[in-house]
């Protein structure tokens, strides 16, 4: 079969904030082939992303994602990773190519999966989806209180590891870190698992970020996350000689090497890979797999809905080992409204990749018509981009 269309939806709440919840706004993908459909989503701003599917060419390398998908042979994972090689060459001075062919990459794996009756992660060669042990993925409230009723919060509702991240820290001084790691200890109770992260604060200081060492250490967090920018490596291997705490970081990765020098040069022990960023759900199971033969953990980064959670899920389904997953606790109404039917804890409180073929969720179009901004890119007076029918 060949690939007929692809269609993109800028979704987004009424009112976006500044708040570091990715979930306000998406970048939805539909993909059309051989009387199927296939959905994605991008992790990434919606507008430039719908462009970069659909620009004017700037030169033989800077073309738009668009070019190397529309009409392109879609019969198995082969061809998925043909497009993609072929984007990597075509479009490698179009920054953006990265965040766009994500969404369009995981919905390919959606169709061919609802195309052959087999859920993704069989179509990437794993033998069984394996349990995996949801975190509470949360924002830092902007006191220690505040911090302290969302980490209680959060094992009311049932989870056994809790992340807290972004928010205040950083900001100030490291005191004042250490009290918010206190209260989210307190809140998540002395048995929970605790991960903190800092969203790239530290930049590359390694002073900065080794001063709040010792209060990780009293709260007895699971790992320290995003300490630096993504591809601070230096920054990162230098903490790591001098941290009892393991270092987590691979969310900013847009390419397998990106993840892969995170490993071998910033020396981390939790490598955490967003699929829709790095390229899709094919780049991630590879960094899964060079993750496993590093020793390193495999982590998905999730936060927005169950769509992209269910793909961030399809890489390391079958790795028993890697046995913990970024669980979004607190998504936006649009997030919310993204799937009919969430994916849903076992009775010991684990998560597994979904058995259904593709990715295995349904689209609740209806409930996202709400949430659908109405956009036109025109060129030269040609319209290139204009909202289709959801």
């Amino acid at each position: 079969m060949r690939i007929e269309a692809v269609d993109f939806f800028y979704l987004a709440m009424p009112e976006v904030t500044t708040a570091a919840d990715g979930s306000q706004d998406a970048a939805l993908v539909r993909v059309a082939a051989g009387g199927l459909t296939g959905w994605g989503e991008c992790e990434a701003a919606p507008l430039p992303s719908i462009a970069a599917f659909v620009c004017p060419m700037s030169h033989g390398a800077c073309r738009p994602v668009g070019a190397a998908v529309l009409g392109a042979r879609l019969d198995g994972p082969a061809d998925v990773a043909a497009i993609a090689a072929r984007i990597a060459q075509d479009s490698m001075d179009l920054l953006q190519a990265a965040h766009t062919w994500s969404g369009v990459e995981m919905a390919l794996w959606d169709l061919l999966g609802k195309a052959r009756q087999e859920p993704v992660w069989r179509l990437l060669g794993h033998a069984r989806s394996e349990p995996k042990l949801p975190y509470a993925s949360l924002l830092f409230g902007d006191t220690p209180e505040a911090t302290l009723e969302r980490g209680r919060a959060a094992r009311a509702a049932g989870f056994a590891a809790v992340k807290f991240g972004w928010g205040p820290i950083g900001r100030g001084a490291a005191a004042a870190d250490a009290d918010q790691f206190a209260a989210a200890r307190e809140g998540v109770g002395a048995d929970a698992r605790l991960m903190i992260d800092t969203g790239q604060i530290f930049s590359e200081d390694v002073e900065a970020a080794a001063a709040r060492l010792p209060a990780l250490v009293a709260a007895r967090a699971h790992w320290f996350e995003e300490p630096f920018a993504g591809h601070a490596y230096e920054a990162y291997a230098a903490l790591a000689a001098r941290s009892p705490v393991g270092l987590a970081g691979g969310e900013a990765a847009h390419n397998i090497a990106m993840a892969r020098h995170l490993m071998d040069y910033g020396r981390v022990r939790f490598i955490q890979i967003d699929t829709g960023r790095i390229g899709g759900i094919g780049p991630a199971k590879a960094v899964a797999d060079l993750a496993r033969a590093r020793g390193v953990t495999f982590v998905n980064h999730s936060f927005t809905t169950h769509l992209a959670l269910s793909a961030s899920l399809q890489p390391f389904a079958g790795h028993a080992e890697a046995c913990i997953c970024e669980y979004p606790a607190a998504p936006s109404a649009l997030a919310r409204a993204m799937v009919r039917t969430p994916l849903a804890f076992d009775a010991a409180g684990m998560l597994r990749a979904p058995e259904a073929p593709g990715l295995g969720v349904e689209l609740a179009t209806d409930a996202l018509r709400p949430f659908l901004v109405e956009a036109e890119i025109r060129v030269g007076g040609r319209t290139l981009y204009r909202t289709p029918a959801l």
